[in-house]
């Protein structure tokens, strides 16, 4: 499998398991302090090819996540699951380094582009607290349930409603997968 896209990536050994699983270029950013010569190279790989930014589920990643966003608000974004990441396995801390080939494959092949604004979500906060995703027991489950299903990656309550409204995601397709909750 060839990705045309550069793939933005936390460190080397994310960029080796990436390498067995797809035929692809990356930019490691070795953590959150991105250097201005890194920086202008992700730019310019979105502007030349496009990106795809592929994090780990954990807080080091999203916060990462965040950063890149702003950077490159037009950028493709790839996901895993905390299971997907090695939380089953103990004594690891969670990474891409740990997921399988066919994990890592499924993963950039549903890479999801944020929308310009062209599709606006209709979703609201008190939409996610009556549906059941936040505020209540059980909502961190269904939530997780939710987000896996619509290819968001690992969200608590706020996280869940930012990306419904990056990616456009309308409240009837929010719907359609609660339907597959129940």
């Amino acid at each position: 499998m060839k990705i045309n896209e550069v793939i933005v990536v936390e460190g080397k050994a994310d960029t080796e398991k990436i390498k067995l699983a797809v035929v692809a270029d990356t930019i490691e950013t070795n953590g959150s302090a991105l250097s201005k010569r890194t920086q202008q190279a992700i730019q310019h790989a979105a502007q030349t090819r496009g990106i795809i930014i592929f994090t780990d589920p954990d807080y080091n990643g999203e916060r990462l996540r965040k950063i890149l966003e702003r950077l490159v608000p037009n950028a493709s974004h790839a996901f895993l699951t905390h299971d997907e990441a090695g939380a089953q396995i103990k004594h690891h801390s969670l990474g891409i380094e740990y997921a399988s080939v066919e994990t890592i494959q499924m993963a950039l092949s549903q890479a999801t582009k944020a929308t310009e604004q062209l599709t606006v979500s209709d979703i609201t906060a008190i939409d996610l607290n009556h549906l059941g995703l936040t505020g209540g027991q059980g909502a961190a489950g269904k939530r997780q349930f939710i987000a896996e299903t619509l290819g968001l990656g690992y969200v608590n309550g706020k996280q869940l409603l930012n990306r419904l409204h990056m990616f456009g995601i309308s409240m009837q397709q929010l719907n359609e997968a609660i339907d597959q909750y129940r």
